[in-house]
Order: C-alpha cells, then sequence, then structure tokens
C-alpha cells in the first residue's frame, strides 16, 4: 500500500448527501465546517454562476434558483439561533424520527410567518411576505437584514411547534405583528380569528398587546373591544353547554340582583334561586385598570356571600379546557346548599 497517496478532499461538493433535505439544503458556515468547507470555499461556491447561494450573513442555501417559503424560514432561524456546531467530520445522521433536524437555540418564528404556520386564513401566505419576524433574547447582539426581521423580548417564551418549525405561541406572534398593523380590519380579523379558532382566549390576547403598549393605538382598542365581545359570546355558549350536558338543573339565565326596595347587587351570567348559587363568568381583560375591576369583582362577591349567596366565578379558559370540572364545582356548589343557612331574599331581574 503507498502510504504517500493523498488523501481524497473531505467533502464532495456541492454536498449532494443533503439535497434531499429541504432544511439541509440551507447551512450555516459552521454547520458546512463541519462538513470540511471553509469559509473561503463556501464565499467561492456563491460566485456568481456557481452552485450556492449566500441568503443572510453566515447562512448558505445549496442550490441556485429562489428559495421556497420553508428555506426562507429554516435561513432566518438558523441566522438568529445560538448555534451548536456539529461535530467536526461527523455529517449529520437520519435517526428514528426521519431525516436529521436542525435544533434552533433561543430563536423562534413570530408575527404573521408564525400566524400563517398556525393555519390562520386571515394571515397572508409566506411566499408574500418579504420579511419574516424571529424573536430572540433582547441581549443577543443581532440585526435585522435580508428577510429576517429581529424582534427582541426581554422573556423568551417557550415555542410552540407548527409545521416543524418552533413559533412563538399564538398571543404573542399576534402582537408582535398587531405592532407593524396599520389597517383595523386586518387587526380585527387576526384577532377575532384567534378566538373564534380556539388558538387562545381574549385575556392572553389583550395581556401580550398591553405587554406590547400596543392599547393606546385607537385601531387596536376598537378590535380589542370586538373581540372581548366575541370571546364572552363564546364563553356564553360554552357556559350554556356545560349546564346541558353535564346535567345540571336549569338555571335564570342573564339575571340582575337587587334587595326589595334596595340596591343593585351586580349582573350574573346564571343563577340557581332555590339553592341561591351563582356563576359568573371571568372575562376580565389585562388592561391598565385590572385592579379596580378585580377590586369591583371582589366587593360583589363579598356583599353577595354576605347574604348567603354562593358565587362560583369560572374564566373562559377553565370552561374550554376543563368543562366537566367546573360541571363539578357548580354541582357541588348546588349539593351544599341544603347544608347552609337559607340565603336572604333577593329580587332576581332580566339583565
Amino acid at each position: 500500500m503507498n502510504h504517500n497517496t493523498p488523501l481524497p478532499p473531505a467533502t464532495p461538493r456541492p454536498l449532494r448527501h443533503l439535497s434531499d433535505d429541504g432544511r439541509r439544503r440551507v447551512l450555516t458556515a459552521a454547520q458546512l465546517r463541519s462538513h470540511g468547507v471553509s469559509g473561503t470555499e463556501a464565499t467561492e461556491q456563491c460566485r456568481p454562476g456557481g452552485p450556492w447561494q449566500q441568503l443572510l450573513p453566515g447562512v448558505f442555501m445549496l442550490h441556485q434558483g429562489p428559495p421556497t417559503s420553508e428555506e426562507r424560514l429554516h435561513a432566518v432561524l438558523l441566522y438568529a439561533a445560538r448555534e451548536l456546531p456539529e461535530p467536526a467530520g461527523v455529517p449529520a445522521q437520519p435517526d428514528a424520527d426521519g431525516p436529521h433536524r436542525p435544533t434552533y437555540r433561543e430563536a423562534m418564528i413570530t408575527g404573521l410567518a408564525a400566524l400563517t404556520l398556525y393555519g390562520f386564513t386571515s394571515a397572508p401566505a409566506l411566499s408574500s411576505l418579504e420579511r419574516i419576524d424571529v424573536l430572540v433574547p433582547r441581549l443577543r447582539r443581532l440585526r435585522s437584514t435580508g428577510c429576517a426581521h429581529v424582534v427582541r423580548t426581554g422573556s423568551l417564551p417557550a415555542p410552540e411547534q407548527a409545521t416543524g418549525v418552533p413559533v412563538a405561541p399564538v398571543p404573542r406572534a399576534l402582537a408582535d405583528a398587531v405592532a407593524d398593523l396599520t389597517d383595523a380590519g386586518t387587526v380585527r380579523r387576526l384577532l377575532t380569528e384567534a378566538v373564534r379558532g380556539g388558538h387562545c382566549e381574549p385575556a392572553a390576547v389583550v395581556r401580550e398587546l398591553n405587554n406590547a403598549k400596543l392599547l393606546g393605538r385607537p385601531h387596536v382598542v376598537d378590535a380589542v373591544d370586538s373581540l372581548l365581545a366575541e370571546g364572552r359570546a363564546i364563553a356564553e355558549d360554552r357556559l350554556y353547554r356545560m349546564v346541558v350536558e353535564y346535567g345540571l338543573p336549569d338555571p335564570v339565565w342573564n339575571v340582575d340582583l337587587r334587595l326589595p326596595g334596595g340596591p343593585h347587587l351586580g349582573g350574573l351570567d346564571a343563577y340557581w334561586p332555590e339553592q341561591a348559587v351563582a356563576v359568573e363568568l371571568d372575562t376580565r381583560a389585562p388592561r391598565q385598570d385590572e385592579d379596580a375591576l378585580w377590586s369591583e369583582y371582589a366587593r360583589k362577591r363579598e356583599h353577595l356571600e354576605r347574604l348567603g349567596i354562593t358565587v362560583v366565578y369560572i374564566t373562559p379558559k377553565k370552561l374550554r379546557d376543563a368543562m366537566e370540572q367546573q360541571a363539578a364545582v357548580v354541582r357541588t356548589a348546588l349539593m351544599a346548599a341544603g347544608d347552609r343557612e337559607p340565603a336572604a331574599y333577593v329580587v332576581v331581574l332580566p339583565r
């Protein structure tokens, strides 16, 4: 054997063994180095007429022609993520779940692109987006460039997965989208679809909009008012369904209580007069006046309970996610009525 025979080059270019996996056709400079391709060689491959393209700083696409929407997404994530380079000389191997998938640390898609990945019909197609929003920690030293628009946050949320891509939770993605939208109709459609489509509860959306200081914009406030009305209607419908599906006795719906000849005690979503049990939907939205509103809730509850009326507060989220458990809470309150002192007499009026 001739020990002087030169070794073959470390990497057969243009890395054809990766070209079958769309995500692996987009690689960082560090990933290319792990396959034996130096920075100089990568740049050479991107010369005019060459086989590759540089999509973003340090991110290369291993073919010519326009990138697909998926390739743009992964290019943006690769650009923004904290990179853990693959071990030198160890090419990516398929695993039990299929081809190798990159891991993106401290980066996730947000804004309109994320909403599109969640399947929002009111969000534009990925191919029509000139830029893709990517959420990263505030202290990362990154700049927006090309199709990558960097959005910073002091507290990075846990990402969801949509079509195999890490995306910000819907409320955060909505807030990041709304921050750049000036059309009231578009904002209203996006917020309404989030609630009507079961993606999240109104309170979570309003909390993110409030954190982003967007509730001072008139077109956002108008959309939020529509959102809260939509959310309350959905919650009321679920409350009706809970009573029917879990065999609770029929209450009187949407009533006001008053003391005979006395003051107004407050409105209730459902009331069982014989058992003196009330249900109120807690549809408070976290805005600037949240403390004052909660104090009002607490005062009403305290007043009613002094009169011997049991008040059960149910949030829309609990109605959506744990309806059976909420029905059990109401049933327990109704069954316990016989063990309590009789409640004060109150006048029940339609609301």
